[in-house]
């Protein structure tokens, strides 16, 4: 009996979202502060970016080959409208997307908060950035392969 309750807590744990919480800036950026004792692979995107999309695929393959690795977590900070949040649910279903989305309330500032994330980020989406210790470690703007994905994760996993 045990062991199928830890089974079914497993399970559930790795269940996809059937919600999405919205957060401004100040929000995500805390949160990013907590997971200090992580590699923390944050992928800022929109489900009307077509090389977003793209990517998504290889960003799903690597959360599931590093999910049970204490170290690592992966993050999904989507820069769609509040008003299409349904929208972004039915995407994560449709999609199969196993790592947290949240939704980044915060579009009319985007000009106050961008630079606060890379000072180089031009605006564009895909963006991924990761952290390490709470500092971030590299900066990938636009499409990332693959292969750079799980580099870059191999190279800062603490």
């Amino acid at each position: 009996m045990k062991i199928i309750f830890l089974m079914l807590c497993f399970t559930i744990s790795k269940a996809q979202q059937t919600t999405v919480s919205s957060v401004k800036y100040e929000e995500l950026e805390k949160w990013i502060q907590q997971e200090k004792d992580k590699l923390l692979v944050v992928n800022f995107w929109a489900t009307t970016c077509a090389p977003c999309v793209k990517e998504l695929s290889h960003f799903m393959e690597i959360n599931k080959k590093y999910s049970e690795n204490p170290n690592f977590k992966m993050i999904l900070v989507s820069l769609d409208r509040l008003v299409d949040k349904e929208r972004v649910i039915k995407f994560i279903k449709n999609k199969n997307l196993t790592a947290e989305v949240i939704l980044l309330d915060d579009i009319k500032r985007m000009n106050t908060w961008i630079p606060r994330f890379e000072k180089n980020w031009d605006g564009n989406i895909p963006v991924t950035i990761f952290y390490k210790n709470g500092e971030k470690v590299h900066f990938n703007d636009g499409e990332m392969s693959k292969e750079d994905l799980e580099n870059t994760i191999v190279k800062n996993l603490p």
